[in-house]
């Protein structure tokens, strides 16, 4: 069932990736977990959630603050990464998102805009067949200045050429919405897996 799109015409269709396209949060989880097992770190799961959008680097970075850990970010980003790649056979699509891809593929421009890097999202995509979908991709690497600043999603409307006014965003995370309405987008809230 297609999710409620708000009132207008819209030029372009944006859409975040974890947990808006791809129902892949629990992956992540899970990916956290045993990433951060070994070194003793405590990731609650509702925190996990509540920091949903933000680059990983900076998490580790506030892990370590709150823990008092000395995790090194970039080898614990990679492990967390290479696990989170290696249980992407598990990852499903998104009701209702899916179907809004479906319908207005070919008729409506698409662009993903993610917090995680290309490699992440390519993965993503390609484990559920839809890379080919998105001819822009807007990824961690491709902006100065993550969501909940707008800087990604103009970004994506400047590649798409499209007016960022006639933009309707899919996310699932607070930042993300936040990201879209300083953008001026249109916003459509993806619930999270326990509402679907």
């Amino acid at each position: 069932m297609l999710l409620p799109l708000p009132p207008g015409e819209f030029q372009a269709y944006l859409f975040d990736c974890d947990g808006t396209i791809t129902d892949s949060m629990p992956v992540h989880y899970r990916a956290w977990q045993e990433a951060l097992a070994e070194w003793g770190a405590d990731f609650p799961e509702d925190l996990f959630y509540a920091w949903g959008g933000r680059p990983a680097a900076d998490i580790i970075v506030d892990l370590n603050a709150r823990q008092g850990l000395a995790m090194p970010v970039a080898a614990v980003n990679e492990h967390r990464e290479s696990l989170f790649q290696s249980g992407l056979a598990t990852v499903r699509g998104v009701p209702g998102v899916l179907e809004h891809i479906e319908e207005a593929y070919d008729r409506v421009p698409f662009a993903v805009v993610s917090g995680s890097t290309r490699d992440s999202v390519t993965a993503s995509l390609t484990a559920l067949g839809l890379l080919d979908r998105f001819p822009v991709l807007v990824c961690a690497e491709d902006y100065t200045n993550p969501k909940p600043d707008p800087e990604p999603y103009l970004t994506a409307a400047r590649l798409l050429g499209a007016d960022p006014a006639r933009c309707v965003v899919f996310e699932d995370t607070e930042l993300g919405v936040q990201a879209a309405e300083a953008a001026g987008m249109a916003c459509v809230k993806v619930p999270p897996p326990w509402d679907r």
